[in-house]
């Protein structure tokens, strides 16, 4: 226990100076105690970003009927859900929900559509209704329209968009057993992608698909590579009628490891927790 503190300390004390924790390193903290884990994460936390909250509001603006297979989601075609399906929202719809988010402080508003991604017609669409929000409204706004290209990325920046999101769920390893129908590699040619034509990206994961911890952390530093600065770390919530239905939830000590261990692997990243 005492050599478990002692790394620790050491890999902290190296994290506060500037370093980067390599990946064996950050394998030694799987086992650490978990109190003192959490007490130098937050360590880190404070020095690289203080006492900051930063809050994101989404917006489903296009429901149902997505093409690929991921496992762990109600809106694909692959599986019998519950699940809602309509259009691309109305540019009047996007405006209205951005001025009652505007309303109460939020402020980021991400509009979210299922799908591989977008058609071009859509995407104009969408470049018209954001338009609007930064007119209207002093909502930042952020964009999760799939694997889209170079030039659409483009487009949306100059309507007003300022953040593209594009999880990669999992690790390079386990990502084929969470989709098959597109690749990790496309997954990351949409966030170069997006930062080539000027776009921040908020990108992450899904913990509790039956990944191994070094999975996790390989996402991590995967992230860390790719200069991510907004980090989501979405814990599963089994939905009837998907693959993942029967998962056992994760504990909330393990939940709290990840996020512990991703805040030594990115110090200065925003972490966010969702469901």
């Amino acid at each position: 226990m005492t050599e478990y503190r002692s790394k620790i300390t050491q890999l902290k004390q190296a994290v506060l100076q500037g370093g980067l924790l390599s990946k064996p390193e950050a394998m030694e903290l799987i086992e650490a105690p978990l109190d003192e884990l959490c007490a130098a994460a937050n360590e880190i936390r404070e020095f690289f970003c203080g006492n900051q909250f930063d809050l994101c509001t989404i917006i489903n603006g296009k429901s149902g009927q997505c093409t690929e297979d991921c496992k762990y989601c109600a809106q694909s075609v692959w599986y019998t859900t519950t699940a809602q399906s309509y259009p691309l929202l109305s540019e009047e719809k996007l405006v209205e929900q951005a001025h009652y988010h505007d309303s109460k402080g939020v402020p980021r508003y991400s509009i979210v559509t299922s799908g591989r991604s977008l058609s071009q017609q859509e995407v104009d669409q969408a470049c018209a209704s954001v338009a609007r929000i930064r007119q209207e409204t002093n909502l930042s706004v952020c964009v999760s329209f799939g694997l889209l290209q170079q030039e659409q990325f483009r487009q949306l920046k100059e309507a007003g968009v300022s953040r593209i999101h594009n999880n990669l769920e999992s690790s390079r390893r386990y990502f084929p057993q969470v989709c098959t129908t597109h690749s990790y590699d496309e997954k990351i040619a949409t966030i170069r992608a997006a930062q080539q034509a000027g776009l921040t990206v908020c990108s992450g994961g899904i913990v509790g698909l039956g990944e191994t911890m070094e999975d996790r952390l390989d996402l991590a530093f995967t992230l860390r590579d790719l200069g991510i600065g907004s980090v989501p770390i979405n814990v599963l919530n089994p939905i009837a009628g998907t693959p993942y239905a029967h998962n056992q939830p994760l504990r909330n000590e393990e939940v709290c490891r990840i996020v512990a261990i991703f805040r030594f692997i990115l110090p200065t990243a925003f972490i966010r927790l969702a469901g």
